[in-house]
């Protein structure tokens, strides 16, 4: 007010939130958030079902796939699914625990400031506890060696637990095994996997038993012509990325034939260009032709009469992947063609997987592109199927990269709460108090992993907290949600990558420090949401927040 008239400094409609009041709502996001793939942790999780407007359905227990698909509005809450998603390209698994994590550090800091603690103190007390959480976790991390196929098979076993594979898991968990032991590549002691060359391949029908890993590449794609062979062995592999057809001219242009002898003549002359180059493939030596264009149908006739198989309209990504699989290289001039262009494939062959004609190029002596062809019953028992593959794969590539992990079931979480709490007695000042705050948060790991599989959870962190401490402390002691009962999870073979974990709490933190600190929120009308709206849309009364 300036002389009693009000002075307008914002769009009409806009709304604002300051204080403790906008750091609540956006706290109460967060775990509105976490509450919906909270039920999904733990090898006894729980699954969501997610139906778009058009009446699409996705049934799954990957926190990922869950905050992907669902429509958040909440500007707090997006923070974290962008988080979610980001921990998911990196890792391909870990999103629900360091959303679950996250919420946790908020609660656990609104309590803080309740009793009177700056938010800037809570931040850097929060980054001291993670700080000291990754060298503790160093610390007690097991040393895996590439080689050591047991132990990575159990990494890709344990990150698919709980998903609905039946018995399937430990085979999956091979296939991840083999797949990315195969491309990796290795510089002195660095191992680096790229999981890009790794093609997955589903098909409907047939069990999830019936999947394979193949030294090569899969295409959904059949002979060019009929009369090319259906299967070769030790074949030479040409890669064409140019058109095998007569050139269109690149400017507007009329040929005028007056006469029938012309019009052969220019007959004759366009055969002539099709066999010259359809001889030049065949001088090659090659015996099956990758084009990443059309092919004529004259020389489609020309091949297949010298027994090469042609396959025709593939896609760049699949070239590259065949390429990297036979060692052959994509050449842009087909009449540039010459036998050192060419790879090898150990079988070349065309068959029916279900109900779709697909072509197979495997065996190749040096691939460095695999295939993993699955199988389900149904499009959602693929889809889901295909998720749990990935996150294997990633796990695997982390802990192959990284040459460590550390032990699942609650048992890292655990060891660094007790840790931390006696690392904070050593700190002055009220950082003390956020630092033991994340310790407390960090015990909703086993926490949830507990409830989830119909126990106690009290009684679970009691049981855990004495097997970690006393004179026969376990670092790696935790919970076997199967059982029940606390071991050591090296013995259950219950471990996942160190950097997972690492990436899982520095995430964690990072997001709620920063969510922590905004006290004054302004959107603008039609904006999306209002910035009160709360939790919004799980139920609760506290706005009119939708997802």
């Amino acid at each position: 007010m300036l002389g009693g008239q009000p002075i307008i400094i914002l769009r009409e409609g806009t709304q604002r939130d300051s204080g403790k009041s906008a750091q609540k709502k956006n706290i109460a996001a967060v775990k509105a958030i976490a509450d919906a793939v909270r039920s999904t942790l733990g090898p006894k999780g729980m699954d969501d079902m997610l139906v778009d407007t058009m009446g699409d359905m996705v049934i799954t227990n990957d926190g990922a796939t869950i905050l992907k698909k669902m429509d958040v509005v909440h500007p707090a809450a997006k923070m974290i699914v962008e988080v979610a998603e980001a921990l998911d390209k990196e890792c391909g698994d870990g999103t629900t625990t360091a959303v679950i994590l996250a919420a946790q550090l908020l609660e656990e800091a609104d309590k803080l400031v309740d009793m009177g603690v700056h938010p800037t103190i809570i931040g850097q007390g929060y980054r001291m506890a993670a700080d000291q959480a990754l060298t503790i976790l160093k610390s007690i991390s097991v040393p895996v060696d590439m080689n050591d196929s047991d132990v990575l098979k159990a990494i890709a076993s344990t990150t698919m637990t709980g998903k609905s594979l039946g018995g399937s898991r430990e085979h999956l968990a091979e296939l991840a095994v083999n797949a990315v032991r195969r491309i990796v590549t290795t510089s002195g002691s660095v191992h680096v996997a790229d999981l890009d060359n790794i093609k997955i391949v589903k098909k409907h029908g047939g069990s999830i038993a019936g999947s394979a890993l193949h030294h090569g590449i899969i295409l959904d794609k059949e002979p060019a012509h009929p009369d090319m062979p259906r299967s070769l062995s030790d074949a030479r592999v040409a890669l064409l990325s140019g058109a095998l057809e007569v050139k269109k001219t690149t400017i507007s242009a009329d040929i005028q034939i007056t006469s029938p002898s012309q019009l052969q003549k220019f007959l004759d002359q366009q055969d002539h260009m099709l066999k010259a180059r359809a001889d030049r493939i065949i001088a090659s030596g090659a015996k099956v032709v990758v084009c990443q264009k059309g092919i004529d149908d004259r020389i489609q006739h020309l091949l297949a009469d010298a027994g090469i198989l042609a396959l025709k309209s593939v896609s760049e990504k699949d070239m590259k992947m065949i390429a990297r699989a036979t060692g052959s290289s994509i050449v842009t001039v087909p009449d540039d063609l010459t036998e050192r262009d060419l790879g090898t494939a150990g079988r070349v062959y065309s068959g029916k997987v279900g109900t779709d004609e697909m072509t197979f190029i495997t065996e190749c002596p040096e691939a460095m592109a695999v295939s993993i062809l699955i199988r389900g019953g149904t499009d959602h028992v693929l889809d889901e199927l295909e998720r749990s593959l990935r996150d294997a794969l990633g796990v695997v590539k982390l802990t192959i990269e990284e040459g460590h992990a550390n032990t699942g079931g609650g048992a890292s979480e655990i060891e660094l709460a007790l840790r931390l709490r006696e690392f904070s007695t050593s700190v002055g000042g009220r950082e003390q108090l956020a630092i033991e705050a994340f310790s407390r948060a960090l015990e909703v790991v086993p926490r949830t992993i507990a409830k989830n599989s119909g126990m106690d959870p009290m009684d679970i962190l009691v049981r855990m907290r004495s097997a970690h401490g006393g004179t026969k402390a376990n670092v790696h002691a935790g919970l076997n949600a199967i059982t029940g009962g606390i071991s050591d999870m090296r013995t259950e073979r219950i471990l996942e990558p160190h950097r997972l974990k690492v990436r899982e709490i520095t995430s964690a933190t990072e997001v709620a420090t920063l969510i922590l600190r905004i006290d004054d929120v302004i959107a603008s009308k039609g904006a999306g949401s209002s910035p009160g709206g709360g939790a919004g849309g799980m139920g609760g009364g506290m706005g009119g927040m939708d997802y």
